[in-house]
């Protein structure tokens, strides 16, 4: 009678899963809460930031094991070395086109509202764009430069996306060329994969205390009037940022992987909602590695894909970057002519590629590059930092579905992916298992790969 309950087998994985549920139901009343309690008591609302940035930090503590783990085993676990270099160089020239998109649609778009028309800078928002611009822009050579970490350890201390990596792949690539020899390596990476996913699954545990503080801070500090004033811009960019996922992103991927977005939408539902409620793409990342797997895309792809995406891939950034412009300059009275605007359009291709792993990434890269570009416009950026964590939401949400759908696109394209089993998952046949994070047990053995070691074995 007792003996189903102690295994954790057979119907246990679904009493976790109906757990998990409620957990993300309490995410949803720590949202509404904080959001009452910020108009009620701004004051005391403010104070609880800690709480939502000390959520946030915990999952960020997480994300360079979870990315070293991956990329060592997806890259190490291959036995041809140009496959690896086909998936970045796929991806890295998808990434690069479509920022391009985003950042056109943002600046047609920007172009019919006219958002800024009407509005006048204060002494106080002068000086806000000041403080933005400071330390925010950096040259192409310095974030070149920063990639590489002062040592291999620090690349995990340090907290930057590309410097694991870095590490990563070298990694990979050496266990790679060690063969046979490289198996314990890997299968010791393996189960210390598994115990950082099983640690990060604790830790979402403490998302309505994040999810509360977080939306109460910044209610709290905002308040209702500066809502009002640039509703026009917060509103156009939302819908700019939901027609590029549905019907740029979407038909994208119906042509090329037959998925409808949707459906892949769906899946990561809970993400969205984690993302809405800490305002940050990045407390979602690990899940993404791990719901990728579960769906169906090779280790290598996701592994590759998803962490460079996130620093190459920033279309909700992009487009917020040529909206933003246009309302400034719009706002200064000096609106851009249409050579400027393409001049503009060239040079963010550039800086939006630096916008990532910062709190706040989005408006630093603004002041950055208004301040190389048109420096007389930085002062103007004080307009937007009432609402940027408003439009941060957008932003990051708009970069989390473009990096979930390039990931499915590369894979296609590199024919990395389980078409079946996406179906199986997307259907909600293949339950993700929330415990674990790692499905039913087989979503770290989607990958195609296991068919490739037999021949070395044979010889």
């Amino acid at each position: 009678m007792t003996a189903p309950s102690p295994p954790g087998e057979g119907g246990q994985p679904r009493a976790r899963r109906d757990r998990t549920h409620y957990l993300y139901l309490a995410v949803i009343a720590a949202v509404v809460a904080g959001v009452v309690v910020g108009f009620a008591a701004p004051g005391v609302a403010v104070e609880l930031k800690p709480l939502g940035t000390g959520f946030v930090n915990l999952i960020k503590m997480m994300i360079s094991p979870i990315i070293f783990c991956t990329i060592v085993l997806g890259v190490g676990s291959v036995r041809k070395a140009a496959k690896v270099g086909a998936v970045g160089g796929l991806a890295l020239g998808y990434f690069m086109v479509m920022s391009t998109v985003a950042l056109a649609i943002g600046l047609v778009v920007g172009n019919l509202l006219e958002p800024g028309s009407g509005l006048h800078l204060t002494e106080s928002l002068r000086h806000a764009g000041e403080a933005q611009a400071k330390g925010a822009h950096e040259s192409t050579a310095d974030f070149v430069l920063g990639i590489i970490p002062t040592t291999m350890v620090s690349a995990f201390t340090g907290g930057e996306v590309l410097q694991t990596l870095l590490v990563a792949l070298l990694a990979g690539f050496a266990l790679q060329a060690m063969g046979s020899a490289g198996e314990p390596v890997l299968r010791g990476v393996g189960h210390i994969q598994r115990l950082v996913f099983r640690i990060l699954s604790m830790i979402m545990w403490a998302a309505p205390v994040g999810a509360f503080g977080a939306m109460a801070a910044v209610v709290g500090a905002t308040g209702v009037d500066a809502l009002k004033s640039l509703a026009v811009i917060m509103i156009g960019f939302y819908v700019t940022c939901l027609l590029f996922v549905i019907v740029v992103l979407g038909t994208l991927l119906r042509l090329v992987a037959g998925v409808n977005v949707f459906a892949l939408l769906k899946y990561l539902g809970r993400e969205f909602l984690l993302i809405l409620s800490t305002s940050s793409s990045e407390s979602a990342l690990p899940r993404l590695i791990a719901k990728m797997e579960h769906l169906g895309v090779s280790r290598p792809v996701v592994g590759i894909t998803v962490p460079t995406g996130y620093s190459f891939n920033l279309d909700g950034t992009a487009i917020y970057l040529t909206m933003s412009s246009l309302f400034v300059a719009e706002a200064m009275g000096d609106p851009l002519s249409l050579s400027q605007q393409i001049s503009l359009l060239l040079f963010m291709i550039i800086a939006s590629k630096g916008a990532a792993g910062v709190t706040g990434a989005g408006l630093a890269t603004l002041a950055g590059g208004l301040q190389s570009h048109r420096p007389e416009l930085v002062d103007g950026v004080g307009l937007i930092v009432g609402i940027d964590r408003f439009m941060s939401e957008a932003r990051a949400l708009t970069n989390f579905a473009g990096n979930a759908v390039a990931t499915v696109l590369v894979g296609t394209w590199t024919k990395e992916i389980d078409k079946p089993r996406v179906a199986e998952v997307l259907s909600g046949r293949l339950p993700f298992d929330e415990t674990t994070l790692s499905g039913d047990g087989h979503g770290h053995e989607a990958a195609p790969e296991p068919t490739e070691p037999e021949p070395v074995k044979a010889a």
